[in-house]
């Protein structure tokens, strides 16, 4: 008898064990699949954003700050700004609050928005800044500043050229 009820006794154990094993599996499914979900919402957000706003090339950028014919914006912090940015960026950084203000009349005039180097993301807050402000020529220098330096061009600081 004493037997009988530790056989049931160890029965009902392993059964809410695998129960409570089924339901730790489906909670930890379900976290992997969350997260799967926003890695792709993230990519997609990503493509979308460099699907919207086409990359420049440093040459057709150094052509358009040569002829004054871009809007450039420095999506760095404030901080990287002070220490060197490309020649004739506004710094979003420094600006946020009236960035809408500083954007030329020209709602169709060429807008180029850069960050640090091709990992960068920060680009996208100006861009997206921009695009709400009614702008349809936005573009990104995927360089950023890396790139530019990496070229052997010099940086503009707020005192002197680097």
């Amino acid at each position: 008898m004493i037997r009988l009820a530790f056989v049931k006794l160890a029965t009902v154990a392993v059964a809410l064990f695998v129960a409570g094993s089924n339901a730790a599996f489906a909670d930890h499914h379900e976290s992997h699949e969350k997260k799967g979900e926003e890695k792709h919402e993230n990519h997609q957000a990503a493509k979308k954003a460099d699907a919207t706003h086409v990359e420049i090339s440093l040459d057709d950028l150094k052509k358009a700050i040569e002829t004054k014919s871009v809007f450039l914006v420095d999506a760095n912090s404030a901080k990287t700004y002070d220490k060197g940015h490309l020649p004739g960026a506004v710094s979003f950084a420094k600006s946020e609050k009236e960035f809408a203000k500083l954007l030329p009349a020209d709602k169709n005039a060429l807008i180029v928005a850069y960050c640090g180097g091709p990992m960068c993301s920060a680009w996208e807050d100006a861009a997206e800044a921009a695009t709400k402000a009614g702008y349809t020529n936005i573009k990104h220098f995927k360089g950023g500043l890396k790139g530019w330096k990496s070229a052997g061009l010099s940086l503009e600081t707020l005192t002197a050229k680097k």
